[in-house]
Parts: structure tokens; C-alpha cells; sequence
């Protein structure tokens, strides 16, 4: 490729020997990559989960008492959820190679004098390097030349347009980042960073590091700690008590695992997974694609919502809203003439050059373009020079302070105005007030001039007739308000956080019904501790100005707030960011690193798409809450009651082969848990994983259920007097009916039936489930089991139980909660 000349002040570049000792000082040219393990032992350390090892434990025990089918499918379930999680892990790896594949392999650098092309990994800095279109920039580096110099930064920040990039400029930073491409011109540049101290490698090294846990993963566990404590103690007092009473070893020993079998809910992953796969599908219905399943659970529980403003709360499109003169009225030569620079001047176009272009098209065919003035960064405006009717016409483009600066006079309906004091005064306070309301804005001037120059320069620029304002604005979407409305009567807040002014941000907020409660910059963020972040993050909606790292900083500091807290990205520097996230959202035309790191992409960058995904997983989290909430109540409390029970009684109340069949039959009928109907009332508002709550509903619940397993007992031992194999069977079909039917008081905080109706087929396979262990006791199979057949009368007192049982549990469900609220 053709390359410029180097100035001769630049040409020497670094020696040899000299780029060698930076070599060995800083390091290889290249970005972090962490030491990968082979695929094998990641996997396996995938099992090491709390609730993983008590089902594995649970299988291996269910599998030498003879259950077999019931084994395989929790040992299933347990590979199915490791293979999950590896995948994440694959995906983390995938978002750094992808980073990789973005970095040039070679670049043209000056050693010795001479422009040689060398492998981007042996830069260092202090390089001279020469970039020139469709070059990949090798490395942080800061332009020192440059000619019509413009880079696409979309990989880096997500910016749609091109950037043009000038020399030691004082407004915009001469910097080029590694990874960023050139879109035209040429350069010539100094290398300040490289490898890992780039942009570049700085993302690469938080994206290795191990992502920090989210709020569904530390929820489940700790609830698996909780559980495994539970079931440990439990085992050890029934094999102590019962090794003491003088029971059989082998005997207590099957007890006590069946009843920590009993205990166990091995039907957990099997109930998460039915629940995200099932969510997942109607996600993507509604253009919403769910890569990482658990992320639907932490959509749900999401609270807070991080998201830059372009392109979620605008449509990410500059517009050309108005024209105006110093006066404050509508002035069409201002459209016009902005028009004329638009279409005449070279180079490539701005995003407000394309606004003014589509606002309306005019017929210059009678002008003619005779020459240019380019814009540059000191002057702040380009100008050309036209032709028309014989006569010169110089237009001036550029912000208004420079334009006005160069004016002497002003217009008004085509007659010319002198430019005094108190009119330059007023036009500098409109261009304030539009700044301060969230517009871009550029002005327009002219003067007529005699064509008698060859090349016409910067000096041309003075005695200018001031015309007027052209103002932009990147609307807000249509959409917006009634999203942002939607959310907030879920119970998300939305934070915004941006590099665009803090003005701006405020003023597209406002328009769209978005709250402003506070206002924080990058400065700020930059000189406060973490402690102070987290403070200031839950008061405040707008973070302005704010770079990569700081964007990490603030999820990261909502989280220890305690909010569940999502993050929607599409650029590179949102990759960090979006990891950090619990609910990490990119779109689908984002960068490729900000798709690999994002759980959730939107086929449409728009917040009403979050909203459909919001409610599907609280419609995941509450299901799957029903199934843990079942197994701390009825499950906990029949083993708790069997334990106490086998004390006052010379057999045991269930033998083990009964209690796992009796477990069987209750999984088989919590296994469309994933289907029932939500209430609305639980939608509403982000649902929070509480352990606390789960513990304080366990002993209530648990209790409640043990004391009616007590009554059962009292019933069948002391007033009917049954046999051993009799008083197995009524224990076996009350805690059955108990602990299945419960479901349905469980399931809502409303009156079961009357105001919140189970899902058909949970209802199914509920009546199914009872029915099928009503029966068995009184069929051939019953005596595989050691079931014997009762007398009518006993199972008149068992269904009585029942039904007692169920209404003391509807009238304790709504103390517990109102109880609750009180005290929340």
C-alpha cells in the first residue's frame, strides 16, 4: 500500500537498539489473553455448585434404592445445567477473541529513518507509524500529520459516523485508538500505549477476568447452603435418635437417606430449566433472543435499567428541526445557503451535512462552485466560494461563536442590518438558550466578493452578513415516553449514562417523561471512592460525560447497593460494562464483541422490547419461586413430622421405598409448574430472591403442616388402632394429598379458585398425581410397596384432615403476608 512521505522532522523515528530496550521495557503489542485451561477441566469444575453436589448425592442414593428413572433424570438435569454454565464461560473467551481479531498484524513504522513494515506485536511506544485508508490502527497512538483524516471509531464506541481526526488539536484529543479503522485520508502518528495499556487492551483484561456473580446465581447459592445445612442436620439427628433406640443400622441408615431425598429438590433444575426454555421461546416471539437462559430469571428481578440515550430513548439520527435568524424568526436564506455548502463541498459528509441534505433539496444548478475554504479545528467552519449571476459569493459554515466572530453585520427579510452590540449580544444569548435546551446548532454567514483570486484562504473570512441558526436535535423516539412509562409502573428505574453533555441528556429525559433526580459527570464519578459511588448511584438518573471504566464502575456499584441492575450496550467499550451487568442486553446490529458478552440481544434497539421481556421473567421467577416455596413448606415439614414420629412408634411411619415413590408422584406433578398462570399483583413489581423470607416461610408453613401430620398420627395410631402396613398407608396418601393440593393456596397471595385459577395443566397433573397414589394402595402394585387397604372411615378422617389442613394454611398464608408487608 502507498504510503506518505514522512516530514523530515518525523523521518528518523526510533533505532533499532533503542525500540529493542522499549520492547523489553513495556512489552509485546499485544492484548491480555488469560491462560486458558483445557475444555475438560473447565467443565468439571462446573460441579462444584452447592445445589449441584446435593443432587448428585441425591441420584447416586435414589439409584441404589432401586430408583432408577428418578436418579437418571436429576443426573441429567445436573450435566444439563454444567453444560449451561460452561457455555457462559465459552462465550467470555469468544468476546476476547473477537477483540483479537480486530487488531491489525502488521504496520509501517519508521526505525533507523527508514518506513519498514513490521509486525504490530513489536511497536512500542514512541514509534513513528504511517496510517492511511483501510488501515487497522496498530496501537494508542497521537496524530502528529494528518490530511482529510478520518476514523471509524464504531468497534471502539459504537459512534455510526466517522471521526476526522486533526494534530495536536486543543478541542479534540489527536488520539487514534488500537482496533479503530481508517476510513480515508492519511497520517502520521506517535505511539503512546501499547498492548494492554491500550483501549483496546484494557477491555480485553476485564472481559478474562471471572465475571462477578449475578443475583440469580447468588440466590441459588444460597439457598443451596441453606438446604444443604437442613438436610445434614436433619440426617444426623434421625440416624443418631434412631441408632440410640436401638433400630437396625441398615435400617436407620435407609431411612435417614430417604428422608434426605425427601428433603432434597431435585426437581430444582429441572423446574428453572422447563421455566427459561419455555420463556426463552416467547421471548423471541416478541423480538427478544435470549442467549444465557438464567438471564430471564435476573430480567425479571431487574430494578434498574443503565442505558445510553442514542439510539434507546432517540432514534440515533440527527435531524434538522429549524432555521432561524438573529431575530428569532424562520429566515429561508439560511436553509438555502447551508444547503448550497452542503452540496458543493468536498469530503466526506457530516451526520448534520446529511440532516440539512434531507431536510429539503433546491435547485442550484445556477451556482457554481469556484472554490473551498476546509474546515478545520482552530477556525471552527469551512467556507466556499461561489459563482452566480457574474457574481462572487462567499458562504461560511460553522459554530456559532466563530461565525459570529468573523460578522459585522445581519440580515432581516433580505435587507441588510448593522451588526450592533446589543444584536451580537441577543444572538450569542439564543445560541446559549438552544445549547441549553439540548440542540445542536451551526450558523451560516455570507459576502458577496470579487472573483479575482486563484486560491482563496482563511484570510477571505471577515466583514461576513450574519444570516442565522440551522438547529439539530437526534429526537426522541415516538415510542419512548410510553416505554419509559411502562417500565416505571414495573418497577424499573432508568439511569442514563452517557459521553454526550449533561445538558443534552436532561433535556431528552424531561421530553420524554423520564424523571431527573440527579446528576452526576465523569469528573465527579472520578474523584469519588466506592463507597461515595454508591450513594450518589442510587439518587441519581443522568451520568454525563462518563468513559468506559466509569460505566463498569456504576453497575458494579448498584449491585452492592443491592439493586438488580441491567445494562444495554452496543460498542466495544460497553463490553466491560455489560459483563458487569446482571442483565447484560445488546442489540442486534451491535459490535460483535457487545453481542458475544451480551445474555439478551434485541432484534430492535427499543425499550418497549424490554418491557415483553420484563414481565416473561417475573413470570419465570414466581414459578420457579412456587416449586422452592413448595419444598420448604409441605416437603420440610412431612420429613420433619416423619422424623419426630418414628420416635413414638415402634416401625418407621414410611418406609424409604414409600417416601421416594411418594416423592416421585409429587415431582410428577410440580413438573408443569412452568406453565401456571401469574397473578398480575406479582408482575407489577421486581420480585427479590430473599432468603430470610424463605426461612421465615419454612417455619411456618413447615410447622403448620408437621402439626396436621401429628393429628394424622394420633388419628391412625391411637384412635383407629391400625397396623403397621395400615397406619404406612393413610400416612402415605395424607402427606401425598397434603403436600400436592397445598400447591394451589402456595402458588397465589389471592383466594385460590376464586381469584386466581391454577394453569390447566398444572391442575392435570396435580389431580393426576393424587389420584394415581390414592389408587396404588389398593391394586396389586400396592403390595410391592407393603401398602395395605383401609376402612372406609379411615379414609373419610384422612380427607377431613386434608381439607382442614388446606383451610388453615388459606387463613395462616394471609397473616404470614400481611405480616410481612407490615414489616417490610
Amino acid at each position: 500500500m502507498k504510503r506518505t512521505a514522512p516530514s523530515p522532522a518525523q523521518s528518523t523515528g526510533l533505532t533499532s537498539s533503542e525500540a529493542r530496550k522499549r520492547l523489553a521495557q513495556y512489552g509485546d503489542n499485544t492484548i491480555y489473553k488469560k491462560k486458558r485451561l483445557r475444555p475438560i477441566v473447565v467443565f468439571l469444575g462446573k460441579f462444584n455448585s452447592p445445589l449441584l453436589i446435593i443432587l448428585i448425592v441425591a441420584a447416586i442414593i435414589a439409584f441404589f434404592l432401586g430408583e432408577r428413572v428418578n436418579s437418571i433424570i436429576i443426573l441429567l438435569m445436573v450435566v444439563l445445567s454444567a453444560i449451561l454454565d460452561f457455555v457462559n464461560s465459552y462465550r467470555s473467551e469468544k468476546a476476547v477473541s473477537r477483540l483479537t481479531s480486530r487488531v491489525a498484524t502488521s504496520a509501517t513504522v519508521v526505525r533507523d529513518g527508514i518506513p519498514q513494515e513490521i509486525d504490530f506485536s513489536l511497536l512500542v511506544p514512541g514509534d513513528v507509524i504511517f496510517l492511511s485508508a483501510g488501515d487497522v490502527v496498530p496501537a494508542d497512538a497521537e496524530v502528529t500529520q494528518a490530511e482529510d483524516f478520518f476514523v471509524n471509531q464504531a468497534t471502539l464506541t459504537g459512534e455510526s459516523f466517522p471521526v476526522e481526526k486533526h494534530p495536536l488539536s486543543t478541542t479534540d484529543h489527536p488520539i487514534i485508538f488500537m482496533g479503530t479503522s481508517v476510513v480515508t485520508g492519511t497520517a502520521t502518528a506517535t505511539v503512546v500505549m501499547t498492548g494492554s495499556m491500550t483501549e483496546f487492551g484494557k477491555i480485553a483484561k476485564r472481559l478474562s477476568q471471572e465475571a462477578p456473580e449475578s443475583s440469580f446465581d447468588t440466590a441459588i447459592k444460597n439457598f443451596s447452603y441453606f438446604i444443604m445445612k437442613v438436610t445434614i442436620v436433619l440426617v444426623l439427628l434421625v440416624f443418631l435418635i434412631h441408632i440410640f433406640l436401638g433400630h437396625t443400622m441398615f435400617t436407620t441408615f435407609l431411612f435417614a437417606v430417604a428422608i434426605a431425598v425427601g428433603i432434597t429438590p431435585e426437581l430444582l433444575p429441572v423446574i428453572i430449566s422447563v421455566s427459561l426454555s419455555r420463556g426463552s421461546m416467547i421471548m423471541a416471539k416478541k423480538d427478544v433472543i435470549v442467549k444465557h437462559l438464567p438471564a430471564i430469571q435476573n430480567f425479571g428481578s431487574m430494578n434498574v435499567l443503565c442505558t445510553d440515550k442514542t439510539g434507546t430513548l432517540t432514534e440515533d439520527k440527527i435531524v434538522m428541526v429549524n432555521y432561524l435568524d438573529t431575530f428569532g424568526e424562520v429566515y429561508e436564506p439560511i436553509l438555502f445557503y447551508s444547503y448550497i455548502t452542503t452540496a458543493l463541498h468536498s469530503g466526506i459528509r457530516s451526520p448534520l451535512d446529511t440532516a440539512i441534505a434531507e431536510h429539503k433539496q433546491f435547485d442550484i444548478s445556477a451556482y457554481t462552485k469556484i472554490d473551498e475554504i476546509p474546515f478545520d479545528f482552530e477556525r471552527k467552519r469551512g467556507s466556499l466560494v461561489i459563482e452566480h449571476d457574474s457574481k462572487g459569493i462567499l458562504v461560511t459554515k460553522g459554530t456559532p461563536e466563530d461565525v459570529l466572530s468573523i460578522s459585522t453585520a445581519c440580515e432581516r427579510n433580505g435587507a441588510n442590518c448593522a451588526f450592533s452590540p446589543d444584536l451580537v449580544r441577543a444572538a450569542h444569548e439564543r445560541y446559549q438558550q438552544l445549547s441549553a435546551e439540548g440542540y445542536r446548532v451551526l450558523a451560516v454567514a455570507t459576502r458577496e466578493i470579487t472573483l479575482t483570486e486563484e486560491v482563496y484562504t482563511k484570510d477571505a473570512e471577515h466583514d461576513m452578513t450574519f444570516l442565522g441558526f440551522i438547529i439539530f436535535l437526534d429526537p426522541p423516539k415516538a415510542t419512548a415516553a410510553e416505554a419509559v412509562r411502562d417500565l416505571h409502573e414495573l418497577g424499573v428505574e432508568i439511569k442514563i449514562l452517557t459521553g454526550d453533555s449533561d445538558i443534552l441528556t436532561k433535556k431528552i429525559c424531561l421530553d420524554i417523561g423520564l424523571p431527573v433526580r440527579g446528576i452526576v459527570t465523569g469528573t465527579d464519578v472520578a474523584q469519588m471512592n466506592d463507597a461515595e459511588l454508591m450513594h450518589r448511584a442510587t439518587t441519581t438518573t443522568i451520568f454525563a460525560r462518563i468513559n468506559p471504566e466509569q460505566k463498569e464502575r456504576i453497575i458494579l456499584a448498584l449491585k452492592r447497593g443491592g439493586a438488580v441492575v441491567g445494562y444495554l450496550g452496543d460498542g466495544i467499550n460497553d463490553a466491560p460494562a455489560l459483563r458487569a451487568a446482571d442483565v447484560s442486553i445488546s442489540v442486534n446490529n451491535a459490535v460483535d464483541v457487545a453481542k458475544e458478552t451480551a445474555s439478551i440481544i434485541l432484534l430492535r434497539k427499543s425499550l418497549r422490547a424490554l418491557r415483553d421481556g420484563v414481565i416473561e421473567g417475573r413470570k419465570t421467577f414466581h414459578n420457579t419461586t412456587k416449586y422452592i416455596l413448595m419444598g420448604l413448606s409441605s416437603n420440610f415439614g412431612n420429613m420433619l413430622s416423619m422424623t419426630a414420629v418414628s420416635l413414638f412408634i415402634p416401625f418407621l411411619p414410611m418406609l424409604p421405598a414409600q417416601i421416594l415413590l411418594n416423592n416421585f408422584l409429587y415431582d410428577s406433578s410440580q413438573i408443569t409448574l412452568p406453565t401456571d398462570t401469574v397473578d398480575a399483583t406479582d408482575i407489577r413489581m421486581p420480585p427479590k430472591w430473599d432468603i430470610h423470607f424463605l426461612k421465615r416461610f419454612m417455619l411456618v408453613f413447615g410447622l403448620i403442616s408437621s402439626f396436621f401430620d401429628f393429628i394424622t398420627f394420633g388419628f391412625l395410631f391411637f384412635v383407629f388402632k391400625l397396623s403397621e402396613s395400615q397406619f404406612q398407608t393413610g400416612w402415605f396418601i395424607e402427606s401425598l394429598a397434603t403436600q400436592i393440593f397445598v400447591i394451589y393456596i402456595i402458588r397465589t397471595k389471592k383466594i385460590p379458585f376464586l381469584e386466581s385459577a391454577p394453569g390447566p395443566l398444572l391442575f392435570a397433573t396435580t389431580f393426576a398425581a393424587v389420584l394415581i397414589g390414592w389408587i396404588i394402595p389398593f391394586t396389586s402394585l400396592g403390595a410391592y410397596f407393603l401398602f395395605e387397604s383401609l376402612p372406609l372411615q379411615v379414609i373419610v378422617g384422612i380427607i377431613s384432615i386434608a381439607v382442614v389442613y388446606l383451610i388453615a394454611v388459606e387463613f395462616a398464608k394471609r397473616i404470614f403476608y400481611r405480616r410481612m408487608a407490615a414489616t417490610s
